[in-house]
């Protein structure tokens, strides 16, 4: 299993924090860090940074992001826009704990500005832990274990027929929007190099083809 680790550059101090949380817990995992960081000069918003990860999700480059903006709650809505991306906001480890277990999405979003005293960052940890804490999609509580995951298969079947296909989604976007995108190298190389998606993979290389006509003119 591959994570993301990817944050809104409003909360470029909290990055490392998320980052170093998601690898200690997350045993043998593979995981990527995305940034945003300080070395960036472009700076990105919560709606930007949750096309990126539909990117990553889509792309199956990665299997599960964690994210976060200052509230968390943007981000949460934003990647919950986005076709193929169930995105669960976390506020407490109670709350990531359920969400692997009862909705078993594949992002979470944290409130990264809120109370990041000592006990933000212990909380921040904490609430990494118990989303890591065990398989996902186990159900809870176990005595209704069996309901719960059948209930969730039901909830993305439904969430499922209600969105339209991920590359029609993508050339709807404005052409401001798709600038930006591909001003994100690293997340772009990364999906380019490991997505399991031909039709993705192609339609972020005719992009790249596209902006560097666009440059040399």
């Amino acid at each position: 299993m591959k994570f993301g680790v990817i944050q809104a550059s409003s909360q470029i101090n909290k990055n490392n924090l998320l980052y170093q949380s998601v690898k200690m817990y997350a045993n043998d995992f593979e995981v990527i860090n995305f940034g945003c960081t300080n070395e960036e000069q472009e700076r990105y918003s919560y709606i930007e940074i949750a096309l990126f990860i539909g990117l990553l999700i889509n792309s199956k480059s990665v299997d599960f992001v964690v994210t976060g903006c200052s509230s968390g709650q943007g981000m949460m809505l934003a990647c919950n826009s986005i076709p193929g991306v169930l995105c669960g906001y976390v506020p407490t480890p109670k709350d990531a704990y359920l969400f692997a277990q009862i909705n078993n999405g594949n992002a979470v979003s944290l409130p990264l500005g809120e109370e990041y005293t000592y006990l933000g960052e212990d909380n921040c940890r904490k609430t990494i832990q118990m989303l890591l804490s065990e398989p996902f999609g186990g159900g809870y509580p176990k005595s209704e274990a069996k309901r719960k995951i059948q209930d969730t298969k039901l909830l993305k079947s439904l969430r499922a027929k209600s969105q339209i296909d991920y590359i029609e989604f993508l050339d709807g976007l404005d052409s401001e929007i798709i600038e930006k995108l591909f001003c994100k190298k690293d997340v772009i190389s990364y999906i380019l190099e490991h997505s399991q998606v031909d039709a993705l993979k192609e339609w972020l290389e005719k992009g790249l083809k596209k902006k560097d006509r666009q440059n040399s003119k």
